[in-house]
C-alpha cells in the first residue's frame, strides 16, 4: 500500500526523502511544489493536493507546522474530513499542544479513522541521516502498525502509551534543549567579553563531561556566527510557549523555560526567527549592550 506525506519542510522533506530512498511507495503533496521536486528525483509520486493523499494511501504522515496547517490538510470542520480520514491512519508527527492532539484524535476516531500521535526528537541533520528519535501514542494496534515505517526516519523509537503522551513526553525534551542550547550560548558569550579564545572554550567542552551530541554541533556554529538553520529560532520559540502553556495547566514552575522564552521571543522580534537557535546569542548581545527590545 501507499504511504503518503504531507508537509516537505526543513523537518519533513529529508524524512520523506528517506522513506522513499529505503523503498516506501510514498505519494507526497507540500503548499510550495518545488518541495516536491527532490522527492519526485527520489522515486516518489506527487500528488496534485491532498484529497488525492489521502484517496491514494492507508496510512498519511503529517508533518506540518501548526494546528491550522493540520486543520486546513484534513479538511478538519467540513464534509471532507470524514471522507479524507475514513479507513486510513492519520500520523501527526509535529508538535501542537497536548490539547488539540486528544481532540484530534477523537474526531479522527469519530469518522471512522484511526490516530497515530509521532513527534520527533532532533533537528535537521539528524532528520537527514535518519537519526531522529521517535515518540508514539495512541491505540496499540496502530501504534504497532506505524512503527516499523518509522525505522528509516529514526535511530529509535519508544512507544509512550495514550495520546498525548508522546507530546508532553517530546514537551519534557524539548524543555531540556532549550535550556541546554541558550546555556551553551550564554557562555560563548561570556568567553568573548572576557576576551577567551572561543576555539579553545570549544575544545574544553568538547574534552570534558559537559559534551553531548547537541554541543558538538552548536557549538561550531556560535564559534564561526553561523546561523544557517538546524532548528529555527520561531520554531523553538512556538515549542516553548506549548511547554509553557502544559506547564501552567499542569500548575508547575518552569523558572528556567520562562527565561528562555523571553531570551527566543526577543531573538524572532529582532528579525533573527529564520534563523537557526543558536541566533538566541543576538539576544544576549542586544542585553549586554543595553539595546531597547
Amino acid at each position: 500500500m501507499n504511504v503518503g506525506f504531507i508537509g516537505l519542510g526543513v523537518m519533513g522533506q529529508p524524512m520523506a526523502l528517506n522513506l522513499s530512498r529505503a523503498g516506501t511507495r510514498l505519494v507526497v503533496w507540500n503548499r510550495t511544489p518545488e518541495r516536491c521536486e527532490p522527492l519526485r528525483a527520489a522515486g516518489a509520486e506527487v500528488a496534485a493536493g491532498t484529497t488525492e493523499v489521502f484517496r491514494r494511501a492507508a496510512t498519511v504522515f503529517l508533518m506540518l507546522a501548526d494546528e491550522t496547517a493540520v486543520d486546513a490538510v484534513l479538511g478538519r470542520g467540513t464534509p471532507d474530513f470524514a471522507q479524507r480520514v475514513a479507513g486510513r491512519t492519520v500520523v501527526h508527527m509535529g508538535t501542537t499542544s497536548a490539547e488539540y492532539s486528544r481532540s484530534l484524535q477523537g474526531d479522527i476516531r469519530a469518522a471512522g479513522g484511526r490516530y497515530v500521535e509521532a513527534p520527533v526528537s532532533g533537528s535537521r541533520v539528524p532528520a537527514e541521516r535518519g537519526e531522529l528519535v521517535g515518540m508514539l501514542a495512541g491505540d496499540d494496534d496502530a501504534v504497532a502498525a506505524v512503527r516499523p515505517l518509522l525505522a528509516p526516519l529514526c535511530r529509535e523509537t519508544f512507544v509512550c502509551g495514550a495520546v498525548p503522551g508522546a507530546l508532553l513526553l517530546k514537551f519534557s525534551v524539548n524543555l531540556f534543549l532549550i535550556a541546554v542550547v541558550t546555556g551553551l550560548a550564554e557562555a560563548f558569550h561570556f568567553a568573548e567579553r572576557h576576551g577567551l579564545d572561543q576555539h579553545l572554550l570549544r575544545d574544553v567542552l568538547d574534552a570534558g563531561p559537559m559534551a553531548s551530541a547537541v554541543s558538538r554541533v552548536k557549538a561550531p556554529k556560535l564559534l564561526e556566527r553561523d546561523f544557517s538553520v538546524q532548528a529555527a529560532a520561531a520554531d523553538v520559540l512556538k515549542n516553548n510557549r506549548l511547554i509553557a502553556e502544559a506547564a501552567r495547566k499542569a500548575d508547575l514552575a518552569s523558572p528556567l523555560l520562562d527565561v528562555c522564552h523571553a531570551l527566543y521571543d526577543e531573538t524572532v522580534r529582532r528579525g533573527h526567527g529564520g534563523e537557526d537557535m543558536v541566533a538566541v546569542l543576538h539576544a544576549l548581545e542586544a542585553r549586554t549592550a543595553g539595546a531597547p527590545v
